[in-house]
């Protein structure tokens, strides 16, 4: 189960004064039996958001990994120890949990270790490192015997048609 984390949400009155709406563990917590919390703290449908003075809880809903196209979203990660073991092996013989997004991603590692696997390398994160993950096909690895907690903020994106050209036809890009 993941740790506690406290989300603050400001709004305004109706005379438009600055209020907290809300004070209290961030509502939708989900895991996906893979060894992975997501805890959803925020999302937008569009760039610019729209602020208004209340709105209804953006993280209801099925679990999404990118924001929509022109959205953006702010999630936490708890990577259990030895994550990757709970996964079946793919047909493809790739990393079980490689994956896309059309998505700017900011990672940033609040505490613990992790592994970012991309297609030919890897590279170990520590807390406070922060990687800037730009629609490129990666997986996460907790190799420790401790959690790892990563805050991503996500901003939806599109490949451009030159970058498009260079990768494959059958290219699978996580919804």
């Amino acid at each position: 189960m993941a740790k506690y984390l406290r989300r603050v949400v400001t709004g305004h009155t109706p005379e438009g004064k600055s209020v907290v709406l809300s004070d209290s563990m961030a509502p939708n917590v989900r895991t996906k039996n893979t060894g992975v919390d997501f805890i959803e703290i925020w999302n937008t449908s569009e760039t610019p958001a729209v602020i208004h003075a209340s709105e209804p809880e953006p993280t209801e809903g099925p679990l999404i990994v990118p924001p929509v196209a022109r959205g953006s979203k702010i999630r936490v990660n708890d990577f259990y120890p030895n994550h990757i073991d709970k996964l079946p092996e793919r047909e493809d013989g790739r990393h079980k949990m490689m994956h896309r997004t059309l998505s700017v991603d900011y990672g940033i590692v609040l505490e613990g270790e992790i592994y970012m696997i991309m297609d030919d390398e890897e590279v170990l994160l520590k807390a406070g490192d922060i990687v800037v993950q730009r629609g490129t096909d990666h997986a996460w690895e907790n190799r420790s015997d401790q959690m790892c907690r990563m805050a991503f903020i996500l901003i939806g994106g599109e490949l451009s048609d030159a970058l498009r050209e260079t990768l494959p036809e059958n290219l699978e890009i996580r919804k």
